[in-house]
């Protein structure tokens, strides 16, 4: 149970620091538009596939079956 606080504790942290880096990055004036937009679609991308990993994984652990796992 304290792992899963721990965790989330820490998923939460790092959220909000890339969510404060994102907003300081998309809204600088002196970075161009073209970079902006760049980085934007690389990151979507980027979650999206872990979206689409994570989805598959989870699909997948449900349906698996381990009969020669001894206990």
């Amino acid at each position: 149970m304290w792992q899963k606080l721990a965790l989330g504790l820490i998923a939460l942290g790092v959220i909000a620091l890339l969510v404060w880096a994102a907003r300081g990055f998309f809204t600088a004036n002196d970075i161009p538009l073209v970079i902006r937009i760049a980085v934007g679609a690389i990151s979507a991308g980027v979650f999206i596939l872990i979206g689409v990993v994570l989805k598959d994984r989870l699909a997948k652990a449900k349906t698996e079956d381990f009969k020669e796992v001894d206990r």
